[in-house]
């Protein structure tokens, strides 16, 4: 499939070799996701996490024998109860596999690697449509040893496959664009559709890289004029299209969940910038970010460029259409990994051609610069291991257990809790009124307008509550009411980390 016999690499100079070094480059990426997959999904954004384990849950103890009626109506009720934005799907392959395995939340983790691993795939063979070899191979590595990239993708939620069915797209797109047969177009389309079903928010990445994959090669005029075009287009929409007009139109699960993602105050708002810029830090790096940004310009080919510039523009029309949360949530910048991975192709092509060339006729240097790589990859994936093994979150399943019995599993909670309560709902069985933190509050009402009245608030959500429990001891600090009014009742337990109040006992004046 891939042709060495004439092209000069550095990577690989017998042809031999480059299988083993494909193979090595994919189970290193997939070792290093699995290694202690089955610690608590705490390590990345859990409260992203658990929303889907609760689904999944419910999912499944639905038809679960042999558990307590009052377990199988709580797992649905915090089941049906969640919003409901992407359709279940990496759910729904976790609960047929719980059927086999067991409740186990490392499956959904395993499967979102796996995924990710898998979308390397269709990285690799896209490189190796716009860049040579050596190209590549670094982004195939950078795809899959980056350290963000490594925790993100073994998370329990829809991006890491939304990750790889874009990546599908893309390759089969730009095939399409050097070869317009039926059968690219269908795949394509079908692909393209699937990743919008899978999370929404692809469909700014599909129709980036199809507008640069064919405005590469095309006139508008002509491409209109394509019935292979137009079969893309139908494809690739209906889904999507079909699963929001049945949420909008049909069940009404989807009328409010397009509010507060677009804030048009922040485009003018200098922080809001500087919030993104750090975001993309922490995903990759400003120093690769500017090199993927540079290595547009190495691509000499017209087709190449005009299809690189293309998922850079989707990306930056992404961020400004969802700005609060592509300043906010790291995770939203996800796809940014596999456009640097891209770019970096021509400038590694460049790098390493010079490197060819200075050492081609010192053996010594060659060895010493592949030395210098292995050094890269080994501490690099030596630092994420022991970043995974420095943190054992194991126990926190039986202090949320030890709370949950505390208060009883009827209900009559109000918390002030890790991840808006998902802790307590998933390990301590308990459905909760979540009470906001400062910087919810300061979202309500600086970024969206609200009021805050905190009397109000408190008498509404402590009616008919017989405990509120805290255990983000730090909010205190933020909200001086909040702390002012539980000093007003008396403490029904406390332990390591949480203290609970009882509101039925409001101590005398």
């Amino acid at each position: 499939m891939i042709d060495t016999m004439n092209e000069r690499s550095f990577l690989v100079p017998a042809r031999w070799i480059l299988i083993p070094l494909v193979v090595l480059l994919f189970g290193l990426g997939l070792a290093i996701r699995l290694y202690d997959i089955t610690d608590l999904p705490l390590d990345f954004h859990p409260t992203r996490q658990l929303f889907s384990a609760l689904k999944a849950r419910g999912m499944y103890y639905q038809s679960l024998p042999d558990v307590p009626d009052w377990q199988r109506e709580m797992a649905e009720r915090q089941w049906k109860t969640k919003v409901t934005v992407e359709p279940p799907l990496l759910e729904l392959l976790t609960v047929a596999t719980y059927r086999v395995t067991g409740e186990q939340l490392w499956v959904a983790r395993a499967y979102s690697a796996l995924f990710w691993v898998l979308g390397g795939i269709f990285l690799f063979s896209l490189a190796r449509e716009l860049a040579s070899l050596d190209g590549a191979l670094t982004s195939l590595a950078f795809y899959l040893l980056l350290p963000y990239g490594i925790t993100a993708s073994r998370s329990f939620q829809p991006d890491p496959l939304m990750v790889m069915l874009i990546l599908a797209f893309w390759w089969l797109v730009y095939r399409w664009g050097k070869e317009p047969a039926w059968k690219w177009a269908v795949l394509a389309g079908l692909v393209g559709g699937f990743a919008i079903l899978v999370k929404l928010v692809a469909a700014f990445f599909v129709i980036g890289g199809a507008l640069g994959a064919l405005l590469g090669r095309y006139r508008v005029r002509d491409l209109i004029r394509k019935p292979q075009v137009w079969g893309m287009i139908a494809l690739g929409a209906l889904p999507g299209a079909a699963y929001v007009v049945y949420g909008v139109f049909v069940s009404g699960f989807l009328t409010q969940q397009f509010g507060g993602r677009f804030i048009p105050a922040l485009l003018i708002d200098p922080v809001f910038y500087l919030r993104w810029a750090g975001k993309i830090d922490l995903v990759v790096g400003h120093i690769l970010f500017a090199l993927g940004l540079l290595g547009l310009l190495f691509f000499v080919e017209r087709e190449k460029r005009i299809f690189a510039f293309g998922i850079w523009a989707s990306y930056f029309t992404y961020g400004l259409f969802f700005d609060y949360h592509i300043s906010s949530h790291d995770y939203y910048s996800l796809p940014l990994i596999p456009i640097v991975a891209l770019s970096l192709a021509p400038l590694a092509d460049r790098a390493f051609g010079s490197l060819l060339e200075v050492t081609r006729k010192t053996r010594l240097l060659r060895v010493l610069a592949v030395l210098v790589l292995l050094y890269a990859v080994t501490l690099t994936l030596w630092d994420v291991r022991s970043e995974m093994k420095s943190v054992d979150y194991r126990p926190e399943a039986a202090k949320w257990a030890e709370i949950g019995d505390i208060l009883g599993h009827r209900g009559g909670v109000v918390a002030l809790t890790e991840d808006y309560g998902s802790r307590l709902a998933y390990w301590g069985w308990q459905n909760a009124t979540f009470w906001p933190t400062y910087g919810d509050v300061q979202y309500h009402t600086v970024l969206r307008g609200g009021t805050n009245d905190f009397e109000q608030r408190f008498e509404k959500e402590v009616r008919g509550k017989a405990f509120f429990l805290l255990t983000k001891m730090d909010e205190l600090d933020y909200q001086p009411e909040l702390k002012e009014k539980l000093s007003g009742y008396s403490i029904y337990a406390e332990g390591d980390g949480y203290l609970i109040f009882d509101l039925s006992q409001p101590l005398s004046p």
